[in-house]
Order: C-alpha cells, then structure tokens, then sequence
C-alpha cells in the first residue's frame, strides 16, 4: 500500500521487496531503508549482483542444476564418481545435501515431483534426459533424493518402475529424513544419516 509520506520510488522499493517469498510490509520497509542509508557504490553492488544472476543463471544441459554455461561445475569435477546419479527435485537439494561432504557423485535435477492435482505430469519433468544418461549404460546406481512427502515418493516410485528392468541399482535414501519433510531444510546431521543409511529399492 502506498505511503504518502515516502517517495514514489522509495514506495515502489518497498512494493518490489514485499512482493518476495516471506517478506512482510515491515520486513520490506526496513530493507528498503537500509538500501537509502548505505552508499551509491553498495547499492549499485546489489543491483548488479542481481542483474547478473538473472543475466548469467541458465541450467546445465546435462543434469539441469545451476549452471553459467552449458556443464555445470558439478559435472565438470573430475573426482566426481558419474556411475552414480543422485536424483533430486530442485537444485536448493543438491546445495543442502552438498553441505555434508559425503557426495562424491554427480546428480539429476527432476524441477520438482509429479503432482496430477497441480498439472504436473511427467513430461512437464526432466525423466526422459534421467532415462537417456542412463540408457549410455555408464550408470551403476541411481540414489532416488526425492523429498519424503506423497509427491516425491509417487514419483521416486515412478521413476524407479521405468528403470527397474536395466541392471542399474536402485537406491533411497535413508528415513532419517521425516515424512513430510523437505531436504533443503533438513539438518546435516539427519542428511548425513539418509546418505549412509540408503537402501535398494526392491
């Protein structure tokens, strides 16, 4: 809502920070503020930082995480075991489930789970690239990191029917991680468990 006593830009500010995921007017207000309070170069710092994200971000075009060109820096890394593919939903997993130090192998970013009821198909997913890396017959294990919610274990379940028939292992992380939940906002410590605890899926 527009205040009369602000600007119009310093209004229009405060608008654009609200309209972010979980940002209150107050929120919003105070952080359009402390950019009025800093200097001209720090702003213009921020502004920049977020002009190239928008500018330079696109999605690797082999597994689909984050990338500033074609192969993200994941699949690049040469210590990386690529007979193992570790599916996730989105790329904030493959960040969460990095922070443990125990992924040695490269992943698949799916862009979310099958949802019938929100429109999501599998075609709307990236499944068919996961079935061509492994139809190269390089793939060992594929380790299902969907999130323990219907949604994701419907489509690990899914997933796992499709590939079930080719000699690759098929494995799930550990319930360590709580029905329900999510794996960005899950613990190390609980990650941890899921990656070392992960079972065959029969």
């Amino acid at each position: 809502m527009t205040n009369l006593a602000y600007t119009q830009s310093l209004n229009k500010l405060i608008e654009e920070f609200g309209r972010l995921p979980g940002m209150g007017p107050k929120t919003a207000e105070r952080l359009a503020f402390h950019i009025l309070k800093t200097s001209g170069a720090e702003a213009m710092a921020l502004s920049e930082a977020i002009a190239s994200v928008k500018q330079n971000i696109t999605y690797c075009r082999t597994c689909f995480n984050l990338s500033e060109s074609n192969t993200c820096q994941i699949c690049q890394d040469t210590k990386r075991d690529k007979s193992i593919i570790c599916v996730v939903e989105k790329p904030r997993d493959v960040i969460s489930l990095e922070k443990t130090g125990l992924c040695k192998w490269v992943y698949h970013i799916l862009g979310g789970h099958i949802a019938p009821l929100e429109g999501i198909e599998p075609e709307d997913l990236t499944i068919d690239k996961l079935l061509e890396r492994i139809e190269t017959g390089e793939i060992k294990e594929v380790i299902m990191a969907t999130n323990p919610t219907v949604e994701g274990d419907g489509t690990a379940l899914y997933i796992s029917s499709l590939i079930k028939s080719s000699s690759v292992k098929i494995t799930r992380l550990a319930r360590g991680l709580p029905g329900g939940s999510q794996i960005e906002y899950a613990s190390g410590t609980i990650l941890t468990d899921a990656i070392l605890g992960r079972s065959e899926i029969e």
